[in-house]
């Protein structure tokens, strides 16, 4: 599903114009991103959380050059459903029999 889905599905069950839809999509968009940029988690109930997880120093290698590099410290941007939002989407691909289109391992 993209983001043209997702504001064509919120138009037709609101009623409200696909172009006002994708103005308020996008404007969450720009505060999530503002707020996780300032270094804030971001939380909905009930939903999920998008929040920052820090990865710490490291030294990487290129192989194809042989040499190594240093990866600073770095924050990146993350989402943790909440247990209820996991609950039922297990519920409901059980039951549908659907399965996502993640990696086969």
């Amino acid at each position: 599903m993209t983001k043209a889905d997702v504001v064509s599905e919120i138009a037709g069950k609101t009623g409200i114009e696909k172009v006002a839809v994708s103005e308020v999509v996008e404007s969450f968009f720009t505060v999530l991103k503002d707020n996780m940029s300032k270094g804030n988690n971001v939380y909905f109930r009930g939903f999920g959380s998008f929040i920052l997880k820090n990865r710490a120093r490291k030294v990487a290698r290129n192989i194809a050059k042989n040499t190594s590099i240093v990866i600073e410290p770095h924050a990146v941007p993350a989402f943790k459903p909440a247990k209820t939002f996991v609950d039922d989407v297990k519920k409901k691909v059980k039951s549908s029999g659907k399965k996502g289109k993640g990696k086969k391992k």
